[in-house]
């Protein structure tokens, strides 16, 4: 299944029904007067958050979202039926924004959260509701209201506890490998990562979730390489892992490429917590390892981990590190898992 963090869909809410003209005529009997119902109150377009989502691959088949009508009212004071209203059933973290992808509409980051897109129209009041002492048989009757009609842009953020950040070939997907039950592809080649993806990580009897998004390269807030679109699912981080080629010639350069993307990018993400570490150190001697810890402590200004996620070496360390800077709220305790009785 692709994974789709960008939809554009097309809302429209119902219409209200006519109000209706209508008199009462039985035989025998003398003073009928008007009997005609109000419409009833068209459809509601809804976005609701639920949980079991985590791609909007469902709005990539339907864009078209069309509430139902009221139905006219009619005679014998009948007020006409309101129409269904629609749901638009999202994952937690999609924002909503107007037609110009600028301006928020609605955040849904919590399960069960609902926000009104579009509000059906108001039933037409019928030839009963104009009766009065002056004006005993009146022959109006209100239309219904016109539905709302709009283009909505639905953008999903992952909603994770640890983001990781490197340029491509960093080592990104192997430590997501090697640290969940997460399987993304890996090769030798730059942009093996094309599309985000999540894995749930325990340590220490905690559990959170980690999202591996593309490589960034230099100019990628220009739109090089694949851009730096899916910057938007590590927003909601706690903690950023910066990883580091530690085989590679331009340790310093490489890190600040990847600073210069973030503060390029805005918002708060460039100030979030971050956690440095100098992958790859497996294929390092001693003395490469020294010269490739002091370069990048040297860039970064702070203190630098070193790990490998081939070898797995450092990468407990790096875990328990990333655990340090999550809120207590967000870790999820770990589930034990109950040995089973032994059988012959």
């Amino acid at each position: 299944m692709k994974f789709l963090d960008l939809a554009k869909v097309y809302i429209r809410s119902g219409a209200g029904g006519n109000g209706c003209i209508s008199f009462r005529r039985e035989k025998y009997i003398e003073y009928g007067g008007p009997d005609g119902g109000d419409g009833g109150n068209g459809g509601s377009v809804w976005a609701e958050a639920v949980d079991g989502l985590n791609t909007l691959i469902d709005f990539r088949y339907q864009q078209h979202f069309f509430a139902k009508n009221g139905q006219p009212g009619m005679g014998r004071q009948r007020t006409g039926k309101d129409g269904d209203e629609i749901v638009l059933r999202v994952p937690v973290g999609t924002e909503i924004l107007d037609e110009d992808q600028e301006t928020v509409i609605a955040d849904l980051t919590e399960v069960g959260q609902r926000i009104q897109l579009a509000r059906g129209g108001n039933g037409g009041f019928g030839n009963l509701h104009f009766k009065s002492s002056t004006n005993q048989a009146p022959r109006r009757a209100n239309p219904g209201q016109e539905g709302v009609e709009r283009t909505l842009w639905l953008r999903l953020k992952l909603i994770a506890d640890v983001g990781l950040l490197g340029l491509p070939n960093a080592g990104k997907s192997t430590f997501l490998a090697a640290t969940s039950n997460a399987r993304p592809k890996i090769a030798d080649y730059p942009f093996t990562t094309l599309h985000p993806n999540l894995g749930v990580v325990g340590v220490d009897n905690v559990e959170f979730v980690i999202a591996d998004i593309p490589g960034l390269i230099a100019g990628a807030h220009e739109g090089r390489g694949i851009g730096d679109r899916f910057l938007g699912h590590v927003e909601r981080c706690a903690v950023l892992l910066h990883l580091v080629d530690g085989t590679s010639e331009t340790i310093a350069e490489d890190y600040q490429t990847i600073i210069h993307e973030l503060e390029a990018y805005g918002g708060e993400l460039a100030d979030k917590p971050r956690v440095t570490a100098l992958n790859k150190v497996d294929a390092l001697d001693d003395e490469e390892r020294e010269a490739a810890v002091a370069a990048l402590m040297q860039a970064s200004g702070g203190s630098v981990m070193t790990m490998s996620g081939v070898s797995r070496e450092g990468v407990q360390e790096v875990l328990r590190a990333l655990r340090s800077q999550i809120d207590a709220d967000r870790l999820r305790q770990k589930p034990e898992t109950e040995a089973e009785p032994w059988r012959p």
